[in-house]
């Protein structure tokens, strides 16, 4: 393999913020591309949320409008108070408060309904407030914290691909990676931290239950000790539990008639995912990974690892794996990628598939996914454009990538694909 093959795959953890690890593509070619598509893409991307006082234009006088705010006061009596009164006075409304001590200051985060319009940030400056952040907040945020907590444990204790995803819940609009403890083809780089973890303001650091280490960054908006705090306690569950997945299996029936069951996959399922890749034609591998396959155990592996993501295995009556989907957590983003042995393609599996990784995406609060392939793999754009969603095309030197909105997704269908192969 050469090593611009190596640095594809290796740059997907803990590399720069436009350099990734790529595991629908090994060439270089194909990883160049990408990244040139995708700094473009970021670069004209407007923000992911609201962060100022100002509502958006849809906002008509007189309505109210939820926001979540944070504020640092004095640690101090009155100071709270100060801020509360100078809110009620423009009718504002504190749906919950919770607080975050750091010594000689607290950081205060609210829940708010405000009429449109309203200068929070100003608002609560003048009553002793710093460092004021605000964010438009919606129906989800009314959920009171210990039980939005309690949740996400629960789906963490049933799922261990669900930890980086509880992750992001739990702290908010931020990117996690996750970093090997030993880098892929044995190349230098590898981080450690403390067995209790570490906390640089806007990054924390925290010992993969797995090997290696959970990076969680979030640059507008430094972390506080309660937050790194809650972040390591589900770590700490999620090490405790061990290995899991959930075992439901979903039985489909095919356009030909036949049946083929469909059922979530690990590390457990490598020597039948490397049987499948032994009988697949030189020209399905290179559809599925853009250039020669070597080394299968070292990136089967990974891609098989609950932790860097959900896989499904489709497989017949006899237990043999016919097919794989992948759905991969890329920090802030969301991979798709799909192989189906040779004697099954054309058969609707890997629309199949597709179909219910996306439904996982989107149960997953995944607000788009994206696959990259070959402009000439007609398969895969057919199952893509099949999934009836919005769909976003580049293409650079023979890289297609498609990018999928799931905030489309209409909500039965979440229901009925991800309930026996999604979240137990």
């Amino acid at each position: 393999m050469s090593r611009d093959m190596s640095d594809a795959m290796s740059t997907r953890h803990g590399g720069p913020a436009h350099r990734r690890w790529n595991p629908a593509g090994f060439a270089a070619r194909c990883t160049a591309a990408y990244r040139a598509w995708r700094v473009r893409r970021h670069g004209h991307a407007p923000p992911a949320h609201d962060t100022g006082d100002a509502p958006p234009p849809s906002a008509a006088a007189g309505e109210s409008v939820l926001w979540r705010m944070r504020t640092t006061v004095k640690d101090e009596p009155g100071a709270l108070a100060a801020v509360c009164t100078a809110l009620a006075e423009r009718r504002v409304d504190i749906l919950s408060l919770q607080t975050h001590p750091l010594g000689e200051d607290t950081v205060d985060e609210f829940l708010l309904r405000a009429p449109a319009g309203t200068d929070l940030t100003g608002a609560v400056s003048l009553a002793g407030g710093s460092d004021t952040w605000t964010e438009r907040a919606d129906a989800h945020d009314l959920v009171d914290a210990p039980t939005r907590v309690l949740g996400l444990a629960a789906r963490t204790a049933t799922d261990a691909a669900e930890l980086p995803l509880a992750l992001r819940q739990l702290l908010g609009r931020c990117t996690i990676r996750s970093q090997p403890a030993a880098p892929l083809f044995g190349r230098a780089g590898a981080v450690t931290v403390p067995a209790e973890g570490s906390l640089e303001e806007t990054v924390i650091r925290l010992r993969d239950p797995e090997g290696g280490v959970l990076t969680v960054e979030r640059p507008h908006l430094p972390f506080t000790p309660t937050e790194f705090a809650r972040a390591r306690a589900l770590v700490e569950l999620d090490a405790r539990l061990g290995p899991r997945i959930p075992r439901g299996r979903d039985v489909l029936t095919l356009p030909e008639g036949s049946d083929i069951s469909v059922r979530r996959a690990d590390t457990g399922d490598l020597a039948a995912a490397r049987a499948m890749h032994e009988r697949c034609s030189a020209e399905t591998l290179r559809m599925r990974y853009h250039g020669p396959v070597g080394d299968a155990d070292r990136y089967l592996n990974h891609l098989l690892s609950p932790r860097f993501g959900r896989t499904l295995a489709a497989q017949t009556a006899s237990g043999r794996v016919v097919a794989l989907g992948h759905l991969l957590w890329d920090g802030d983003e969301t991979e798709l990628a799909l192989i189906v042995e040779d004697a099954w393609q054309r058969r609707g599996v890997g629309a199949r598939l597709l179909t219910r990784l996306v439904a996982m995406a989107a149960e997953a609060g995944c607000a788009q996914v994206y696959a990259v392939t070959q402009a000439s793999n007609t398969g895969m754009v057919a199952a893509m454009r099949g999934l009836g969603l919005p769909l976003d095309y580049q293409v650079e030197e023979g890289t297609l990538v498609v990018t999928a909105r799931l905030d489309a997704v209409p909500a039965h269908r979440v229901r009925q694909f991800g309930e026996h192969i999604g979240r137990a």
